[in-house]
């Protein structure tokens, strides 16, 4: 697995000279912040090795280098989830690629369902903690020792000074932001009325099916991750039938302010 991980950032470095700190996995509807990049690479998944390819709507699959604010940056124009059939390991494939590119701070979006009854649609909400309802998580199997160490700590899988920085952020640009658990699910069918229920009991304020694994592989990594839903479809009281395409137009509207918050915290960062 490892050799398949360099020989994936080797091409990439041959083929674009870039080095960057800065990660951005951009999920779905949220594909427009590459329009605020400088960008100057632009290589699609299909042409990397050993990269799996994007199969859902809204996620273009590539990979983007380039300058944001002034910031070197490499994005994920598009992610890959379980639900796709992918295994863990390919899941957070790319995500081990962009540590050996040179990446420590990961920046993550994402669509979500807003468990918490005081969200509504259209919502930031920062990622504060997770919990992961997954049937499996990236580390099982032999360890990659190249990457991490055997038992990663998981107290902290989001960093805290990202998270007070971005509350702040969202203060002083007059941006509403809340704050909560995002519970990962396997998917691809959205839960019942009962499911949401339930995660509500065990403490979920959001329900996605990404993030999780990337985290887990990026924490495994030494990585500072942050991360922030856009609150696409409530999912509490009397439950409405949910639509992929109405998902995305909600995750399309908020992002003009999930572009600012994210411009705004990678340059302090930098």
């Amino acid at each position: 697995m490892f050799k398949e991980i360099k020989e994936s950032a080797d091409y990439l470095q041959q083929k674009t000279n870039f080095t960057s700190t800065t990660g951005i996995v951009l999920g779905t509807g949220l594909g427009a912040l590459v329009d605020e990049i400088n960008v100057q690479y632009e290589i699609p998944y299909e042409d990397i090795p050993h990269f799996p390819l994007s199969t859902v709507e809204s996620h273009s699959g590539k990979l983007i280098f380039g300058t944001l604010e002034g910031v070197a940056v490499i994005v994920m124009q598009g992610r890959f989830h379980f639900y796709e059939g992918y295994s863990m390991n390919e899941v957070v494939f790319p995500i081990r690629v962009l540590k050996l590119l040179g990446v420590k701070n990961l920046f993550i979006s994402n669509a979500a369902g807003g468990i918490n009854p005081t969200f509504k649609k259209g919502d930031l909400c920062v990622i504060k903690d997770h919990i992961n309802q997954f049937p499996g998580n990236p580390l099982i199997g032999k360890n990659i020792d190249e990457l991490g160490g055997r038992f990663p700590d998981m107290s902290q899988p989001y960093a805290k000074k990202l998270v007070t920085q971005a509350l702040e952020i969202g203060t002083n640009q007059n941006i509403p932001i809340k704050s909560g658990v995002y519970v990962g699910v396997p998917g691809p069918m959205l839960e019942t009325a009962a499911e949401y229920k339930y995660l509500g009991i065990i403490g979920a304020d959001l329900v996605g099916m990404s993030t999780v694994p990337e985290v887990i592989a990026a924490k495994h990594m030494d990585m500072n991750v942050f991360a922030c839903s856009i609150v696409t479809d409530i999912c509490y009281g009397e439950i409405q039938e949910a639509n992929i395409q109405d998902i995305i137009t909600t995750a399309m509207k908020a992002e003009p302010a999930l572009t600012l918050l994210f411009k705004s915290l990678i340059q302090v960062q930098n």
